[in-house]
C-alpha cells in the first residue's frame, strides 16, 4: 500500500461518526487504510444515537454502540466513544466536535467522511462551524467524486500531492486547515441491504464480523422495518 507524505496528520486521532446500522466490512477496512496510509494515531468510532438526516430503521443506540465495540475489540488503533449516545437530543456532528475539543483542548480533529456524506454537509446543523473546527479526510464512495466537489462553491483551492492525494482547502477552515480526498479500496456493502437481508431471512455471512452477525440473530434486529 503507498505511504501518503502528509506529516500534518501523523499521529493524530480521526473522528468517524455515522449510524452504524449495522457497522460491516465496509465501514471497518476503509478505516484501517486511513489510519495506515496517514500513520494515524487513532479512529474514533462515534455511533450516533438519533442522526437528524436519517429517518430509517434504526436500530437501538445501545445496539449499535455494542455492534461497534464488537467489530473493532481487536484493532489497538480503533476505539468507541458513546458521546452520541449518551447526549441527549439530535446527534449533531457540530456539538460532538465541540466536546471533543473541550475534552482534548488545543487539538484540531480530524473527521473522516465519504465523498457523498462530505457532499451534504450544508445540510449539517451549523455548517459553518463545523468547517471551521475540523479538517477532513475524504474517502471516495460510489457516485459523484472529485469532480463534483471541485464544482462546490464553498471549495477554495484543490491540489494534488503526487501520492494519490488531493488536498482541498475549504472557505472558513482558516488559514492552516487542509483537508485531503483519498481513494481506499471500494467494498461496496450497504447497510439497507443488509437489514433487508435479514428481513428477508437471506444470509449477511461475511458482510459483518462474526460476532455482530450472532449478536444481530440473538437480539432480532432488523427482523422488521421500524
Amino acid at each position: 500500500m503507498r505511504q501518503s507524505k502528509m506529516r500534518d496528520f501523523e499521529g493524530r486521532t480521526v473522528l468517524f461518526g455515522g449510524t452504524f446500522n449495522p457497522v460491516h466490512y465496509g465501514h471497518l477496512r476503509p478505516a484501517e487504510e486511513v489510519r495506515e496510509l496517514f500513520s494515524l494515531k487513532q479512529i474514533l468510532f462515534i455511533p450516533s444515537a438519533d442522526p437528524p438526516l436519517k429517518r430509517e430503521d434504526i436500530a437501538p443506540s445501545e445496539d449499535r454502540l455494542r455492534m461497534v465495540k464488537m467489530a473493532t475489540e481487536k484493532n489497538p488503533f480503533f476505539d468507541v466513544s458513546a458521546m452520541e449516545c449518551d447526549r441527549p437530543g439530535k446527534s449533531y456532528t457540530v456539538d460532538t466536535l465541540r466536546e471533543y475539543i473541550r475534552k482534548n483542548p488545543g487539538e484540531r480533529p480530524l473527521f473522516l467522511i465519504g465523498s457523498d456524506a462530505f457532499l451534504e454537509i450544508p445540510l449539517w446543523h451549523n455548517p459553518e462551524e463545523i468547517i471551521s473546527l475540523t479538517d477532513f479526510i475524504i474517502i471516495r464512495r460510489p457516485g459523484p467524486g472529485l469532480e463534483t466537489i471541485r464544482g462546490l462553491s464553498w471549495i477554495r483551492s484543490m491540489e494534488e500531492t503526487g501520492t494519490g492525494e488531493v488536498l482541498i482547502r475549504i472557505e472558513g477552515a482558516g488559514a492552516g486547515g487542509v483537508s485531503v480526498f483519498t481513494d481506499v479500496t471500494q467494498i461496496e456493502i450497504s447497510a439497507s441491504e443488509i437489514r433487508r437481508s435479514i428481513r428477508e431471512g437471506r444470509s449477511i455471512r461475511y458482510l459483518v464480523p462474526e460476532k455482530v452477525e450472532m449478536y444481530i440473530y440473538e437480539k432480532g434486529l432488523y427482523r422488521v422495518r421500524a
